[in-house]
């Protein structure tokens, strides 16, 4: 069942400009280079802060920004959602300086759960990483978006 509503422009030239704004996603780098319903696309340049100790990008950032797209494309409806999953493979090897660009695209959005891929690559187009993702979405049922969270921690 798809999410009720449409954001007006205004409504979501402001929600892209909060996920924008992210401070963990500005602090890694990341910038949203894309953003619609369902899809976002930010991207990053890697520095030395972004490397492990053979010198390759660390799986953290990798995942970080897989992260970030993730987060803005399943909250881009308006609606909070909540990581509930998140899997990884790495399948490249990239070093500083190299610009990686993560694509998040919904699979499925339904009102209480939503699915999406993420793949995450160079500038080029080499694939660096395969990402699948779940969210819980507040139902507005009394359910607030900590809450959820507090729920799926427990």
């Amino acid at each position: 069942m798809p999410l009720a509503g449409r954001l007006t422009r205004a409504a979501r030239g402001a929600l892209r400009r909060r996920i924008a704004a992210d401070p963990y996603a500005t602090w890694l780098g990341a910038r949203l280079s894309g953003f619609r319903p369902g899809y976002a696309r930010p991207e990053m340049r890697l520095g030395p802060h972004h490397l492990n100790f053979h010198g390759g990008a660390h799986g953290g950032a990798i995942f970080s920004l897989a992260d970030a797209a993730f987060a803005a494309a399943s909250n881009s409806h308006g609606v909070a959602a909540v990581a509930v999953s998140m899997s990884i493979h790495y399948t490249g090897r990239v070093r500083a300086g190299d610009r990686l660009v993560a694509e998040a695209t919904e699979e499925r959005c339904g009102s209480r759960i939503g699915f999406y891929r993420i793949v995450v690559r160079t500038a080029a187009g080499v694939p660096i990483a395969a990402c699948q993702g779940a969210v819980l979405r507040d139902t507005g049922k009394g359910r607030t978006h900590h809450r959820a969270h507090r729920e799926h921690r427990d």
